[in-house]
């Protein structure tokens, strides 16, 4: 006998490197389990309509601006779900509306909270680490370290086949420039989670445009590139250089009170560069960034 299919709408809301969690109640499905804002989409209902009803209905707050994230299926002992997932940023005007009991929990938090299992990959995704190192050397990769990798090397020193010496878990630590995804085998793909843009490429792109599924860090150098990189869905951005670089001695330094500034005009997550060393982590969060990256100091 088959079992029911539920499509369910799931909103993730942020805020500053923050998720709205929510707790189910005993009496419900998967209940005495945390659980993002959402709820079953309705006869008549596109899954983004039932997203902004279920936010609106069970959180208090009406938004807009919603960004596809991924669409999930996930079979359980009684039922399948499908879930409809979407996120969206809480602006600061909007934070004191949120209804009781929902809760405001940092991204590395939600890894310890009891979710229903078909969250697992939704985690994944939102737990970055704070660090990210960076080189052209793909024998610097260390999957044990807590950081992520993104192997930044030029076209025609792009090997996929390297590649394959490394576990899919280990594979999921890796960045790869979108360039360099375009052109990777078909059994590499799934396990590359983190894809890179470059300012150039990320101009280029508008809203609708990025993968569901993937997670994608643009490269800004100015106010403009990280409005943008907001605004068609980017999860995050390396801002850069925040100091003076070997590595492009002609760009100038941006410095600490402009990477304050600029962190003030965004919700997304954003990793400083340029110049830092690890010991420079608590400064760049007194600065507003999430995390820091580096390359020589790394």
């Amino acid at each position: 006998m088959s079992k029911p299919v539920i499509d369910i709408a799931i909103g993730l809301l942020l805020h500053r490197g923050k998720v709205l969690v929510g707790w189910r109640q005993a009496k419900q499905h998967q209940g005495n389990k945390y659980e993002f804002p959402g709820g079953k989409v309705e006869s008549g209902e596109s899954p983004e309509e039932a997203c902004r009803r279920e936010i609106y209905e069970e959180v208090g707050i009406g938004l807009s601006q919603w960004y596809a994230f991924d669409r999930i299926q996930h079979e359980y002992d009684d039922i399948v779900v499908n879930l409809h997932l979407f996120y969206a940023y809480v602006p600061d005007d909007l934070m004191q509306l949120i209804q009781q009991p929902w809760t405001w929990y940092a991204r590395e938090q939600l890894t310890q909270l009891n979710f229903p299992k078909a969250n697992d990959s939704i985690i994944r995704r939102l737990v970055w680490p704070h660090y990210i190192k960076i080189s052209h050397q793909l024998s610097d990769f260390r999957p044990e370290a807590n950081s992520l990798f993104y192997w930044r090397v030029e076209p025609d020193q792009f090997l996929a086949e390297d590649l394959h010496r490394y576990s899919s878990e280990d594979l999921q630590k890796l960045i790869i420039n979108i360039e360099h995804f375009q052109k990777m085998p078909s059994d590499l793909t799934p396990s590359i989670k983190t894809l890179h843009l470059k300012q150039h490429q990320l101009m280029q792109l508008r809203k609708g445009d990025l993968q569901q599924s993937k997670r994608y860090i643009a490269a800004c150098h100015d106010l403009v590139a990280l409005q943008h990189a907001e605004q068609i869905g980017c999860d995050a951005v390396l801002i850069s250089p925040i100091q003076n670089t070997q590595t492009h001695p002609e760009r100038k330094a941006l410095g600490w009170e402009t990477l304050a500034q600029w962190t003030q005009h965004t919700h997304i997550l954003v990793f400083a560069l340029g110049g830092l060393h690890p010991d420079d982590f608590v400064k760049a969060q007194q600065h507003g960034a999430y995390g820091i990256a580096g390359i020589r100091n790394f």
